[in-house]
């Protein structure tokens, strides 16, 4: 009988957190230096996962998003960051040759390789530990992003990909409060789908998602509903308003980051480029 009520009881924990919308992969503490960086902070957030490690040295989220932290500093410094690239396909094609520093792409591989041990020995415990899939996700999705941002080696971030789509299906189905997870596919469909006719046909042969709509449904989610990715996918659904010429819609969204941001420049230099488009 005490085993039927613990059960029980476990079932309606369960029904509760879904009903609630909340996801346990949260943390106040990594979503605050996921907020540092978003501010361009990246020397607090350091500080702020260290501690937060030194108290969950087992836990794998804090070596991914420290790893974030090195690589969004990267790209800050490198001005890979700025919306316009996005929205100027032949800008980003002829920009100049990126010179990454080497001690900080050190440092971000120490990271990953160490996020990504934690979680595939936790996954060797219990193959549906959300945190872990999470990780997963975390660690193939950063690695896309440097070597597409930083290296300029698009074929390998799409073997990245692909490779870590697959994490995202087992997220979703262990925690479907997991709205993070939605933000790869949405990346992946949406900017895959801005590509010539020919190349889109090629891509989706081997494998690729390329929908533009499917692309930015699962965008809206993350931003809508999403914890630690949320900002980022608000920055994307800007650029596609602005590649759609919607640019309103932009101003709001780059608005409210910058009211949340104010030390970003992201922001503030693309909210300056609308006004002086205006007419």
């Amino acid at each position: 009988m005490r085993i039927a009520v613990n059960a029980l009881l476990i079932l309606v924990a369960s029904i509760e957190s879904a009903v609630a919308g909340e996801s346990n992969l949260k943390s106040e503490a990594v979503y605050s230096a996921w907020l540092q960086m978003y501010d361009l902070k990246f020397e607090e957030a350091h500080q702020t996962l260290k501690r937060w490690q030194e108290a969950h040295p087992d836990d794998c989220l804090g070596p991914a998003s420290d790893a974030a932290a090195y690589l969004f500093s990267e790209l800050s410094r490198l001005g890979s960051l700025e919306a316009e690239l996005f929205v100027d396909d032949n800008r980003f094609k002829n920009r100049k040759t990126l010179e990454p520093d080497a001690r900080a792409k050190a440092l971000f591989s120490e990271r990953i390789d160490q996020a990504d041990r934690l979680a595939e020995s936790t996954l060797a415990k219990s193959n549906a530990d959300a945190r872990a899939l999470f990780v997963k996700i975390l660690t193939h999705g950063l690695r896309a992003d440097y070597v597409a941002l930083i290296d300029g080696r698009g074929v390998k971030a799409l073997s990245y990909t692909k490779s870590g789509r697959v994490y995202v299906d087992r997220l979703l189905a262990a925690d479907p409060q997991a709205f993070d997870a939605y933000l790869g596919p949405g990346v992946e469909n949406y900017l895959l789908s801005l590509k010539p006719i020919a190349l889109r046909l090629l891509l989706r042969l081997t494998g690729s998602q390329v929908d533009r709509e499917t692309g930015l449904e699962k965008l809206r989610k993350t931003a809508s509903k999403g914890y630690y990715l949320e900002p980022f996918a608000k920055l994307l659904l800007a650029v596609a308003d602005l590649r759609d010429n919607h640019p309103e819609k932009a101003r709001e969204i780059l608005t409210e980051l910058h009211d949340r941001f104010p030390d970003n420049q992201l922001y503030s230099h693309e909210l300056n480029r609308l006004a002086a488009a205006a007419p």
